[in-house]
């Protein structure tokens, strides 16, 4: 079996392939504190819970927190007895690589969606990814990941908004009734939704134009049913898109003989 394991800088998720599916997916809070007995003793018990052997032989990780990586290194090789793919570091390969200026570096979950956009989409499609900041990614007619836009993200802007103005409150993201709002937390959630309504329906509209050709929009995370309902803004949500794209990558890897 392959564990893919996709932390972010609020959640990680771990995900059980078994060569077929998906067996399931479990989500944790992101800290560089926890160690690698501790992701063991919990990912055991989710496990158990699920009533299936905890038979891992293999892993793959992205990570866009650095701090974390070595103790999930030291939980692939303790418990799992394997070195783990890690996207985006030397030594692991991707099906094309990234179109991008020299010198920068991409988030490995950002390589894995559009790995994962071209297999279930193809080519010329946006992936718009909901987590901590707001990222719409740029996927080639050939699979390869060329570019982006990264934006704020929803949590995160309520969180800035919440700290920077003492007097307003902290407010659950909804869609609102209305857009104008006749309460301080009605105002907010209009300013929130509509806006990232706005932003992006603007932002695929300006790629669309720089590209000059139509194009797939597939959204993923958390929050990107919220920002669908009835506004026809995506052609596909995929809440598996990451961890599908981490598994190609593995298969990849195995393939060319580097694991």
């Amino acid at each position: 079996m392959l564990l893919c394991i996709d932390t972010g800088n609020t959640n990680s998720v771990f995900s059980i392939w078994d060569g077929k599916e998906f067996l399931s997916h479990w989500r944790i809070s992101t800290d560089h504190r926890r160690t690698a007995d501790e992701y063991f003793v919990w990912l055991q018990t989710m496990i158990g819970l699920r009533h299936f052997d905890l038979d891992i032989d293999a892993c793959i990780i992205s990570t866009t927190a650095p701090r974390v990586l070595f103790n999930l290194r030291v939980l692939c090789n303790r418990y799992f007895n394997t070195r783990p793919v890690v996207v985006g570091r030397p030594g692991s390969l991707l099906p094309t690589e990234p179109r991008v200026d020299a010198g920068t570096k991409v988030g490995p979950d950002r390589l894995a969606n559009a790995v994962a956009a071209f297999d279930r989409h193809g080519g010329n499609s946006v992936v718009v990814d909901f987590g901590t900041a707001t990222n719409l990614d740029l996927v080639d007619t050939d699979g390869a990941y060329i570019g982006g836009v990264i934006a704020p993200g929803v949590n995160l802007s309520l969180e800035a908004l919440h700290m920077a103005a003492a007097a307003l409150p902290h407010v659950d993201v909804t869609m609102p009734e209305k857009v104008i709002g006749t309460n301080t937390v009605a105002c907010i959630q209009s300013g929130i939704y509509w806006g990232y309504i706005g932003l992006i329906e603007g932002l695929i509209r300006r790629i669309q134009a720089e590209r000059e050709a139509p194009l797939k929009v597939i959204a993923t995370g958390g929050l990107a049913p919220l920002f669908d309902q009835g506004f026809d803004l995506f052609d596909a949500i995929e809440d598996d898109l990451t961890v599908h794209g981490l598994r190609l990558i593995y298969d990849y890897n195995k393939e060319a003989g580097n694991v």
